[in-house]
């Protein structure tokens, strides 16, 4: 067994994200669709103090890009019609080729046990007439439909109508398709209706599987069966049988990686680098960071996003992004962009404690990502407005 020190497989993984890739001179739809099948998926979230989570791997990636650009693609407030993305729950809730829905059939019927099924038959009236509804209408908000039962119950996002769940019921079980996005509410279309033909069609669950760990052996580059069946988000048990068929086809190599407790799985052919080149901040729900044992076993990085931890015990922030530099995660940064005064905020920034003794020459590495991102924002100028150990040193050279 071939034995893989700790710096390659950081090497790898990263090259694998291609976020030590050279950026291009203009972005256009080729390379943000490069970049997406790089991934596979493309998480979403609706968080936008900074920014929402989707636009942040690209940015990573390719450098500032037309936000509207990726809009376009999504088919978010832009266009009516089904593009060539749509969304699952293929990781949490991402964004999807719609070439890919015949893969995650078997996730839809999986999905519809216990509860979920128990609901469905209870509440059957309500699911004909909401499903009667889209088809009369075609794709629409789930707020825009006219259903009796699709009042305002007040308090909050999760506290939703009936008309809602059934929404949500049916997209689970694939009667829905989202048909991109308004204000960032999903539009929704009856499968049968917007899908082309060959997206009908239902792949068997074990070659699925086996396609979707394939895909996230090349996403990571390296990687132990826990990280492969994350990915996708599966079971260890599930994504065994596709591990072991990809290496007995010699499409992985098992590996052991210095300091991993268990074994790892190269993609075949997969060149280590001898270095790797890059500067990025990081989405907290960007694919090098989203498996947080992963995190700390390639970076020895323990990370919590920090969004729901109470404000009194939130040690680096509200928002917090990691920041990668070369191979390193070598800190954490709190941003907000306050688009009312013009300015990008760092509420909080703190330098990883192995490298406080880089924190100079790092900051000068990262101070002109936080630039480029208040550009990005359309905000004029970056200011240091909270506590951390990075800030001095970032401040002289903001």
């Amino acid at each position: 067994m071939r034995h893989v020190s700790q710096a390659a497989a950081r090497g790898i993984a990263i090259r694998a994200q291609g976020l030590d890739s050279s950026r291009p001179a203009t972005v256009g739809p080729a390379a943000l669709r490069r970049e997406i099948t790089r991934m596979g998926v493309l998480q979403l979230d609706s968080v936008n103090v900074f920014e929402r989570s989707h636009y942040l791997p690209l940015l990573a990636r390719l450098g500032p890009y037309e936000r509207s650009a990726l809009d376009r693609l999504l088919r978010h407030d832009q266009g009516r019609g089904l593009g060539e993305y749509t969304e699952y729950i293929a990781h949490e809730a991402t964004v999807v080729p719609v070439a890919d829905w015949p893969l995650w059939a078997w996730h839809r019927e999986a999905s519809m046990r216990d509860g979920f099924r128990q609901w469905g038959e209870e509440n059957r009236r309500l699911l004909d007439e909401v499903r009667a509804e889209f088809a009369g209408r075609g794709p629409t908000r789930v707020r825009d439909l006219e259903h009796p039962d699709n009042v305002s119950t007040g308090g909050g996002w999760w506290n939703r109508n009936d008309v809602h769940w059934a929404a949500n019921w049916l997209f689970r079980k694939g009667e829905l398709v989202v048909v991109g996005r308004q204000r960032f509410e999903r539009r929704f279309g009856l499968a049968d209706q917007v899908l082309p033909d060959r997206a009908l069609e239902e792949l068997p669950r074990e070659e699925a599987i086996h396609e979707l760990v394939r895909r996230a052996s090349l996403a990571y580059g390296i990687a132990t069966l826990e990280d492969l069946a994350d990915y996708p988000r599966l079971k260890p048990a599930t994504a065994r049988p596709a591990l072991e068929r990809l290496v007995a086809d010699g499409q992985l190599e098992q590996v052991s990686v210095e300091g991993w407790d268990k074994p790892a799985y190269l993609a075949a052919r997969t060149k280590v680098p001898r270095s790797v080149t890059a500067a990025a901040l990081l989405s907290p729900f960007d694919p090098l960071v989203w498996f947080r044992p992963r995190g700390e076993r390639l970076f020895g990085f323990h990370y919590r996003i920090s969004i729901y931890t109470p404000k009194e015990k939130r040690e680096h922030g509200y928002y917090v992004l990691p920041v990668l530099v070369d191979d390193q995660i070598v800190g954490r940064i709190d941003l907000k962009s306050d688009r009312k005064a013009g300015v990008l905020r760092v509420q909080h920034a703190h330098v990883e404690p192995t490298q406080v003794t880089r924190s100079r020459e790092l900051a000068g590495r990262v101070a002109p990502l936080l630039h480029e991102a208040a550009a990005w924002q359309g905000l004029s100028e970056v200011s240091l407005t909270g506590p951390g150990t990075w800030v001095a040193d970032l401040a002289r050279v903001i």
